[in-house]
């Protein structure tokens, strides 16, 4: 498991940059060091991303970094009242079909097919009545075999109190169905509402995707607000007093209704919205978060890649500490011409991998893959989101310890949002371990930790850096 150790004559050690190249978690991050060797740290969360068929003209599977993502998600059969399925409403043609999942098995990734959508609520409840329920699971569970999907990915929206006995009869029976075919098979789910329903289900889902997207909108009462803002920040709706919407606020809101951590992954857009117009705010029209108005703002969604080659520009982005959320605030002459841009950017995608360790989730989950991937005449980096993600899931990867006299120095790679604590042990096979130093912040940038007079009283030390939940 441990490498050799090697001195200061190693090429990586005189580079300093790179930390290595591994993804899987335990139950942290394990560093271990003896005398000047290092071994690559492992980390667990999913990344799992939604690739709609449609995308696949212009994102064709050829062209996706597999090795950046642990899932996919092809997007989507529709539901049919009759129990039926629609596979040609998104595009999932036989050859799409084919083409993705023999580049994903071969880079050892699992795809699942979602049924579902925006606005499938009624396929759903005509599909899954007493009549229609056996039909519409085996319909699926066929097509699964058929076309060698590795499960299914239920997105019902809106879901609703009123569909609780429908939507169990339907999970229930799909994942009997889809065991039968193969004990292998995966079953999740995109959700966003009823967290005590999917509490009551989670033992039949290996994933629970929030939609953490899509939080705010011109509406009354309402004020501008970030698509997918981590925190709420304390901010409040002047209008009745509750809390702005956040991720954090839909994970704690599933989590008090008693889903395990580790079945959550959150939602990083690859979108954003438009905030356009509108009258009455501080600045005239909608330029930044947290404004009121007279006349309500429009809003429209964008993809990044059409946000980066048309409205992107150094000076006019902006971060938001308090919610972790990026945007572009645009104040033109005259309010209709104002312009309020929220997005996810890169360091938005790590400070949400950041966040999904510290709070013990089981992951990550992207709408939608096509959308994050920049056209090939925009200079710079073609994926920069999903490169963003990768590289926070390999965060702090190869670290390099460093002797400096008596003490040993141990650098390695944190992430914003991120918080460590460093633990030492002279015996792996004991599995005891003495805490170092805890709660070290993370910066998205380098950390260094001094064990003071650790070559003095035992050189032979084996570190781990844990994320404490």
């Amino acid at each position: 498991m441990f490498p050799s150790p090697h001195g200061n004559n190693d090429p990586s050690a005189q580079r300093g940059a790179p930390w290595g190249r591994s993804r899987a978690w335990s139950l942290g991050l394990l560093l271990a060091f003896s005398s000047l060797g290092a071994v690559p740290c492992r980390g667990g969360l999913w990344t799992t991303a939604y690739y709609p068929g449609y995308r696949q003209t212009y994102l064709p599977p050829s062209a996706v970094d597999f090795d950046a993502l642990s899932h996919v998600i092809h997007f989507s059969l529709v539901p049919n009242t009759d129990g039926s399925l629609d596979p040609s409403a998104n595009g999932i043609t036989a050859a799409r079909s084919s083409d993705l999942l023999a580049r994903a098995h071969a880079a050892g990734k699992r795809v699942l097919i979602c049924v579902g959508g925006a606005d499938s609520q009624a396929g759903f409840r005509g599909a899954t009545t007493s009549a229609n329920l056996a039909g519409f699971v085996s319909n699926l569970v066929s097509f699964v075999a058929a076309r060698g999907y590795d499960g299914v990915d239920v997105d019902w929206e809106p879901l609703e109190a009123a569909d609780a006995t429908q939507f169990t009869g339907l999970v229930s029976a799909l994942r009997s169905g889809l065991k039968a075919q193969s004990p292998q098979s995966l079953l999740s789910a995109a959700a966003a509402s009823e967290p005590a329903l999917f509490a009551a289900l989670q033992g039949d889902f290996d994933q629970i995707n929030l939609m953490t997207y899509d939080l705010a909108g011109p509406w009354p009462g309402w004020v501008t607000w970030f698509n997918s803002p981590i925190f709420d920040g304390g901010y409040r709706f002047p209008s009745t007093g509750g809390l702005v919407p956040s991720v954090d606020g839909m994970v704690r809101d599933f989590l008090a209704a008693g889903v395990d951590s580790s079945k959550l992954g959150i939602g990083i857009a690859f979108y954003g919205d438009i905030w356009a117009g509108g009258t009455g705010t501080s600045t005239g029209g909608a330029t930044f978060p947290r404004q009121g108005w007279t006349t309500a703002p429009t809003t429209t969604p964008i993809a990044f890649f059409d946000l980066m080659a048309n409205y992107y520009q150094s000076n006019l982005y902006h971060w938001d500490t308090n919610a972790q959320a990026a945007y572009l605030g645009i104040d033109s002459a005259g309010s209709a011409n104002d312009k309020f841009i929220s997005y996810d950017d890169e360091h938005t995608c790590q400070a949400k991998v950041g966040y999904a360790r510290n709070q013990g989730l089981g992951g990550v989950m992207i709408w939608e893959l096509g959308e994050g991937y920049l056209p090939a005449e925009l200079p710079g980096r073609q994926a920069p989101l999903l490169e963003a993600i990768r590289q926070a899931m390999e965060t702090p990867g190869l670290a390099l310890p460093r002797i400096d006299g008596a003490n040993i120095e141990l650098a390695f790679t944190s992430l914003p949002l991120a918080s460590y604590r460093i633990e030492w042990t002279t015996n792996l096979t004991l599995g005891v371990w003495t805490t170092l130093t805890s709660s070290v912040p993370g910066t998205g940038g380098s950390v260094l930790v001094l064990d003071a007079g650790a070559v003095t009283n035992s050189f032979q030390r084996f570190y781990r850096v844990v994320t404490p939940r």
